[in-house]
């Protein structure tokens, strides 16, 4: 696969979607980044975009409160130690676009301390509607994956019933206890188009 181009956006695409990113993801622990995709095997551009090594070809902003963290140089993808490009068709399973909706939405809520979980909430359909500006970056033939183990029987299950704290995955983060930090669950969504690779992660940490 060639190096795709820089792509060409607007600044008020730029802006409605960095909005959307702080407004749905910015309070709770969660990664936001986005990357080329140069293979053909996705795999390998996303484990560029957890390692940090490769940057958003458009040049937007996401959130990785982790870039800096004197954590990573023991662990250098902290706080992700993923599997193997290898062993990705193992560890991820294919999600509907509505369910990506609905995984992105419910990474608004805390893993252990949510009071208001998202289908209770008075601005659901705003959070859903900020879910949605996310992917639309990706376009409509976007496909998406999720650790989510509940995709792995059904491709649309119903994330906003079961809350983030209902959800259980196979876990791409470290096992390691670094800085008082222990890491327990997470909940990850990847979207890939022919140019572009989107990761999101949501962190149960204390």
């Amino acid at each position: 696969m060639e190096t795709p181009v820089v792509l060409n956006v607007t600044p008020d695409c730029r802006g409605s979607w960095e909005a959307a990113v702080l407004r749905l993801l910015g309070d709770p622990y969660n990664f936001v980044a986005a990357g080329p995709r140069l293979h053909e095997d996705w795999a390998h551009d996303v484990l560029a975009v957890l390692r940090r090594s490769v940057p958003d070809p458009r040049g937007w902003a996401g959130l990785d409160r982790d870039r800096d963290n004197t954590a990573r140089h023991e662990v250098p993808a902290y706080p992700f130690e993923p599997p193997a490009a290898s062993e990705f068709p193992g560890c991820l399973h294919p999600l509907a676009t509505e369910a990506a909706v609905a995984a992105l939405a419910v990474m608004a809520e805390e893993w252990q301390a949510e009071f208001a979980p998202v289908r209770s909430r008075p601005d659901r359909d705003a959070v859903l509607a900020d879910a949605r500006t996310l992917l639309d970056r990706y376009g409509p033939t976007a496909g998406y994956w999720t650790n989510a183990t509940a995709a792995a029987s059904d491709p649309a299950p119903d994330f906003l019933a079961a809350g983030l704290r209902g959800t259980e995955s196979r876990l791409f983060l470290t096992g390691e206890y670094i800085n008082g930090l222990d890491l327990f669950d997470d909940l990850g969504l990847i979207a890939v188009n022919d140019d572009e690779v989107g990761v999101f992660w949501s962190f149960g940490a204390y």
